[in-house]
């Protein structure tokens, strides 16, 4: 198997992505997150850009790293000074790193009009700060920016500019998509020209953007070409649109090409690795996201999932704990029986004595109604157990009010009156609260509580409304979305009504009953 080094550039190209802001201790949690799961290259930023990333060099500099080198990102030198002249490859020697990657211009848009130097000054400033840096015996990555918009309008000069990083020392030299619109075919045909050009003794890498949506695609094409380095980033992160998409490239790479990226055990880590980064990065991580989203491997159609139950790579093209996530069947009015079977054992219900048919009926009449069970499981959880004969609900809600009035001197008040039974036991509570559906989870715990003190450590995580019919105004079908929390565990319940108050109160007794069985959902 042919080894592919896969170079990580979540914190630094990763970061120019609108709406992340990463703190120095968050860069350096996300590092050690990669050198633990087998990345050759971490790329942690441009030390001449910012303290924040001269400090994390610093840092780097101290702590033991298992497998992954740390790479210093910056520029060849400024026109009209010496490498030992400028000031940010004097901060890259100082980052004391054992990489430094330089990026220069191979499109010749860029030197004549961005750099505002001639042709052969540009040659020369890679040349000579790729030579500098080889001097201070640093592993040199040379980054073409631009390099197929570059070829594309002069290919001499574009092939010149890799040349002169390559007679110079240059370890590697990337081939970048630096803007994103490349298609997999001029890819082809341009690294198999430059492979020509080059010679076999020099190592290609790829760095591709995903404005085209052609990132992951791209990098693929340039590796069955003989690139041997990857740059991406983790969940694609990076700026405009995206950048390669690590998560994607590792298993098409390892699992469909039968390249050597990272150990087995590793790639089982990926969706792990992929919500660390999402969540230290503040961010929502795509569900529909290939290989590690939570829908990845989920399954909604009737027929899809009745397949699946006989043969679970009938409609899977991996095996979904090869990348540490999980297959799923999704309930809706799409389900067929199937979905509820696999339903009932991932729950841990055993499906005898249970009416499937009448909850699947159930399930697409309420569906049709405004319900929708896919992010509301903890719900079909209790429509399964309902149907079976031996099920004692809890607690039986016997009616309901809840009064909202404007008070003076005390504003806005809610007040909401519960009756419930309990075995023989009947109560009567009322509660007040700063909103309605606030008042009527304060009367049904008080009314609950003293039978069910489990109860007290219940928290609503998040509620969730959605109206459904817009055009039918203060009319319309609204849905309710109530997220509960006990202790580590979450789980969500729906309701939906014409009456907003209607559909709280069905998610919100789900959620307590549901709280008081213990579910798995």
């Amino acid at each position: 198997m042919t080894k592919i080094y896969l170079y990580d550039t979540t914190l630094r190209d990763g970061t120019q992505r609108e709406g992340i802001s990463l703190s120095l201790d968050d860069k350096l949690k996300i590092a050690k997150k990669l050198d633990e799961f087998g990345i050759d290259y971490i790329e942690g930023g441009w030390p001449g850009s910012n303290p924040k990333d001269i400090e994390f060099f610093q840092r780097a500099a101290t702590m033991e790293w298992q497998h992954a080198k740390i790479a210093a990102f910056g520029s060849t030198r400024r026109k009209g000074v010496t490498p030992a002249e400028d000031a940010n490859l004097r901060l890259l020697i100082e980052a004391n790193t054992p990489v430094i990657t330089l990026v220069g211009k191979s499109w010749d848009l860029h030197v004549t009009d961005v750099l505002e130097v001639s042709l052969e000054e540009n040659l020369a400033m890679i040349g000579e700060s790729v030579a500098y840096c080889k001097s201070h015996d640093k592993e040199v990555i040379y980054d073409a920016e631009h390099f197929f918009d570059g070829y594309k309008a002069n290919p001499e000069y574009a092939t010149a500019t890799l040349k002169a990083a390559a007679i110079s020392g240059a370890d590697s030299v990337v081939l970048c998509d630096t803007n994103g619109g490349a298609l997999p075919w001029e890819v082809e045909e341009i690294i198999r020209n430059v492979r020509e050009e080059l010679g076999p003794k020099v190592a290609i890498g790829i760095h591709t953007h995903d404005d085209g949506e052609c990132a992951v695609a791209n990098t693929l094409t340039a590796v069955r070409l003989g690139a041997t380095q990857v740059q991406g980033t983790i969940n694609g992160y990076g700026e405009r649109v995206a950048n390669a998409n690590l998560c994607s490239i590792i298993p098409d790479l390892q699992l469909k090409m039968g390249y050597d990226c990272v150990s087995d055990d590793q790639l089982r880590r990926l969706t792990e690795l992929s919500r660390y980064v999402a969540e230290v990065a503040n961010l929502e991580l795509d569900d529909h996201q290939p290989f590690v989203g939570k829908s990845a491997f989920a399954h909604k159609g009737g027929i899809h999932v009745a397949a699946m139950l006989k043969n679970p790579l009938s409609y899977q093209h991996i095996e979904p704990t090869l990348v540490g996530n999980q297959q799923r069947s999704v309930v809706s009015e799409l389900s067929g029986r199937g979905n509820l079977v696999d339903k009932a054992a991932q729950f841990g219900i055993s499906t005898e004595g249970l009416d499937l048919r009448g909850v699947l009926e159930q399930i697409k009449q309420l569906e049709a109604g405004g319900f929708t069970f896919e992010g509301a499981e903890a719900s079909v959880e209790l429509m399964l157990r309902r149907t079976h004969p031996a099920y004692v609900p809890p607690f039986e809600v016997i009616d309901y009010r809840v009064d909202v009035q404007q008070r003076r001197g005390r504003g806005l008040n809610a007040e909401a009156i519960v009756k419930v039974r309990v075995g023989p036991k009947r109560m009567h509570t009322v509660a007040e609260g700063n909103g309605p559906v606030n008042a009527l989870d304060a009367a049904l715990r008080k009314a609950l509580v003293d039978v069910y003190p489990t109860l007290s450590g219940v928290k609503l995580a998040d509620y969730k409304v959605r109206i459904l019919d817009g055009e039918n105004a203060t009319a319309a079908t609204t849905r309710v979305l109530i997220d509960t929390r006990l202790g580590n565990k979450t789980w969500s319940t729906v309701g939906a009504s014409t009456n907003i108050i209607e559909a709280s109160w069905q998610a919100l007794t789900d959620s307590m009953e549901y709280a008081l069985l213990g579910g798995k959902s």
